[in-house]
């Protein structure tokens, strides 16, 4: 008779994809009647959920194994994820680590050894979170220097949309007001599905988005991140004829510098990336713009920072995620000469952050007055009786309220001042035009719950 975990634990690192892989196994494991342990039980079987971009990942994953095992000796440890991809050996030679896959499809059938082998078809809700994920694609086909993500998630596969359908109106019973698609390479979605099909056969990602858009028109759809190049126009006349899809691009810049674009193999320049953001700031309102910045790559001059900066500026990006630079184990990039030394990439770094800052402020700013709709995801830690959520946008917000409420709720709001550096809001009264937004009259919540 097989040995089967009656509880569990999933332990994720990384990315929304892995975020939203983990849900999946969490659910899978509920559906063979495994249960997830509590913060004070020893688990029979723990799933780690494993992150390869960087080396300081592959250092979490690897203390993570030490600290489960040395908490729990008994406790049957499975690893699963990116790095178990890259190299299952070293992960294997860890003690306590009874097994490695990284394939998630081969971790997925290896689970019918403890007797876990019915799937559920799609995740019903997103544990720890305000908003949903759905993952709509696996997989990158480009060759970025600094990258070693395409060799461990090679296939690109894009979900039908009907499935996508499917799982997002599970997650809408279940409460959620944002959904937040999400992939490897969003922007490569529905190649795959397009591909030897007359044009108007495709179903790329603007298709994908007007289908959720008229099947879901109370929900708002945000996109997680994508190539500046793949905003193209469809897309932005999906986003400009349905509100709902949330006027928040996160682009990938990681370089001003055309020289430094060119070493780390991007498929843009500088100009054709002012190009894209200025289309789109002409087709919307006030769009927000966040962005991701690979500080000192090996060659990157003061010159070629000081473009980085500028375009920073230029575009106004309200949040930059910044990744110092370090090489990667079996990237091209790993053998480029001519490293920066880590005090300049820390200096580097800082006025990044200065930048960072100035951006965000005078956008706050351009945003005063404004109506918007916030998803209430957290009690405020700057202010008593208030809460705090994200705009369309995709900044933050604060507002009157009780959080056992209004907790992912989306209320409508007037933008009013700035507070401690946050945006601050008041609640508006329900209108009919909110009906698109709001949840039906018998689920909306009395603006008496929410104004203090």
């Amino acid at each position: 008779m097989k040995w089967k975990p009656k509880t569990c634990k999933v332990e994720t690192l990384g990315c929304k994809v892995n975020q939203y892989e983990s849900q999946y196994f969490r659910e899978m494991l509920e559906l063979n009647g495994v249960v997830e342990a509590l913060d004070n039980e020893t688990p029979d079987l723990c799933i780690i959920n494993t992150c390869t971009v960087t080396h300081d990942a592959d250092a979490k994953g690897r203390t993570l194994i030490r600290k489960i095992h040395s908490r729990n000796p008994n406790t049957k440890i499975l690893v699963t994820g990116c790095y178990a991809e890259r190299d299952p050996k070293s992960i294997a030679n860890i003690d306590g680590v009874s097994s490695v896959i990284g394939n998630k499809e081969s971790f997925l059938s290896s689970l019918a050894e403890f007797g876990i082998d019915q799937r559920p078809l799609n995740i019903t809700r997103f544990d720890d979170h305000q908003r949903a994920f759905v993952k709509v694609q696996d997989g990158c086909l480009l060759n970025c220097s600094y990258c070693i993500i395409p060799s461990v998630r090679p296939a690109l596969i894009s979900r039908k949309p009907e499935l996508i359908l499917a799982e997002i109106a599970d997650l809408q019973l279940s409460g959620y007001q944002e959904i937040v698609l999400t992939g490897i390479h969003l922007g490569h979605y529905g190649i795959d599905l397009s591909k030897g099909k007359e044009k108007s056969e495709w179903c790329r990602l603007w298709h994908l988005l007007e289908k959720i858009s008229l099947r879901f028109p109370n929900l708002r759809i945000r996109l997680s991140s994508i190539e500046a190049a793949e905003a193209r126009d469809d897309l932005i006349e999906v986003m400009k004829t349905h509100p709902l899809v949330a006027p928040h691009f996160h682009l990938c810049l990681q370089s001003g510098s055309d020289e430094i674009l060119r070493q780390m193999r991007r498929r843009y320049s500088r100009q054709g990336f002012i190009d894209r953001c200025e289309r789109i700031s002409s087709a919307l309102d006030r769009p927000g713009f966040s962005t991701d910045i690979i500080i000192g790559f090996p060659g990157e001059t003061d010159a070629d920072f000081e473009s980085t900066c500028e375009l920073a500026q230029k575009i106004g990006f309200f949040k930059m995620h910044l990744f110092p630079y370090s090489p990667r184990e079996g990237t091209p990039a790993a053998s480029l000469k001519d490293p920066v030394p880590a005090p300049v990439k820390l200096q580097r770094r800082k006025i990044l952050e200065q930048i960072e800052q100035e951006n965000l402020q005078k956008y706050q700013q351009r945003l005063l007055g404004i109506n918007e709709h916030i998803l209430v995801e957290s009690k405020s830690v700057k202010r008593s009786g208030w809460v705090e959520g994200t705009s369309s946008r995709g900044i933050r917000v604060m507002l009157p309220g009780m959080i056992e409420a209004v907790r992912r709720k989306m209320i409508p709001v007037k933008i009013t001042g700035i507070y401690q550096g946050m945006l601050e809001a008041e609640p508006l009264p329900y209108q009919e035009t909110d009906e698109i937004i709001l949840l039906p009259a018998k689920q909306r919540m009395p603006l008496a719950l929410i104004s203090v």
